[in-house]
């Protein structure tokens, strides 16, 4: 079965601008959630997941975090510069995307925030190579600002640093949350625990790729942006374990569930670390997640064909009908889903 039966106007839809959360909900856990059940849609609170999850059930979750990525600057020449730090490729080097009047050429030094100063390095394919003068991290956690993706208004003040991490972020290394996790405070997080849901988690540096439309109307000509994942021993461990207990293996977020399918295209889970560029379209067989929450999703975006893939095109293009209807919030700050694989329903 071609995965690519759909074209790009199969996915999109019009989605009033006031239906975009410009900011998040006093409470994490206090946003809706839209079970997808089948044909059957079902009006739930977020925190009603803690009826929607069986003990023994295995929750993977995403740790990354994001990092303060985005710098204003200028170039030696006086030329204004805005700098988004794509991947840290080592202590003292990263790619970054670079919007200038005129391109940075290897060798030229740009100041960025009026702190410090970086070299341009070789381009790589759209991003420039970028040479630090000390380590990476620490001048872009006290440097840099959040980087809000392109559809919320506002500049990122103290409530976003805190609101757009997940409460289980460890690893820096993304341009965006993994906004699925956001939903979860440390109540619920311990609920789910005393129920007996199990936890487990992987590593994916989500880049700005993903917010960026598709623009080939042929989806089999369309190049997938690349991420770099990690996905450890214990999490290949508890997600065999479930499977073979005959309980679910519950994807938190798009970015969770792309690690775990990039990580059993063998056929069967496996632990390493690599990039993936893994293009999920209807048609696609699951290999590992039985269960997905998630965030509404953007017109034409690959994760919106990712979760036409996973629960049905029809059952997407209803649901997301319905959560239009019944003013539900949209993408990052926005409302959940709760999503069960064809294969399983």
């Amino acid at each position: 079965m071609s995965s690519f039966l759909y074209s790009l106007s199969d996915f999109d839809f019009n989605l009033p601008p006031e239906r975009i959360a410009q900011f998040p909900l006093p409470d994490r856990s206090a946003s809706r959630l839209l079970h997808v059940d089948g044909a059957r849609l079902h009006d739930r609170k977020f925190t009603d997941i803690l009826d929607q999850l069986q003990a023994g059930d295995l929750l993977v979750m995403n740790d990354t975090r994001v990092l303060k990525a985005r710098f204003f600057g200028v170039k030696e020449s006086g030329g204004k510069v805005e700098a988004l730090v794509e991947r840290v490729l080592d202590t003292r080097t990263v790619l970054a995307q670079v919007r200038a009047s005129k391109s940075p050429g290897p060798g030229v030094k740009i100041r960025l925030a009026d702190a410090f100063d970086v070299t341009v390095g070789e381009r790589a394919g759209e991003f420039y190579t970028l040479h630090f003068e000390a380590d990476v991290f620490e001048l872009i956690e006290a440097h840099g600002r959040l980087p809000l993706p392109p559809y919320i208004e506002h500049a990122a003040d103290a409530v976003d640093e805190t609101r757009y991490q997940t409460v289980f972020n460890k690893v820096p290394g993304a341009v965006a949350a993994p906004t699925a996790g956001l939903h979860f405070d440390e109540a619920l997080l311990q609920k789910l625990r005393d129920k007996g849901v199990n936890f487990a988690y992987v590593t994916l540096h989500v880049g700005a790729g993903t917010f960026q439309p598709v623009r080939t109307e042929n989806l089999a000509e369309h190049k997938m942006h690349t991420e770099w994942y990690t996905m450890p021993q214990a999490t290949v461990d508890a997600a065999r374990a479930a499977r073979a207990a005959g309980r679910d293996v519950v994807a938190v977020g798009t970015t969770s569930l792309r690690a775990l399918e990039s990580a059993s295209q063998s056929g069967r889970l496996e632990a390493g670390s690599a990039d993936t560029a893994l293009f999920i379209t209807p048609g696609y067989r699951f290999k590992t997640v039985t269960r997905l929450i998630t965030n509404f999703h953007l017109p034409k975006s690959t994760l919106l064909m990712l979760v036409s893939a996973f629960a049905g095109y029809d059952e997407i293009r209803a649901a997301y009908a319905h959560a239009i209807a019944h003013e539900y919030r949209f993408f990052s700050y926005g409302d959940a889903m709760l999503l069960t694989t064809q294969a399983r329903a």
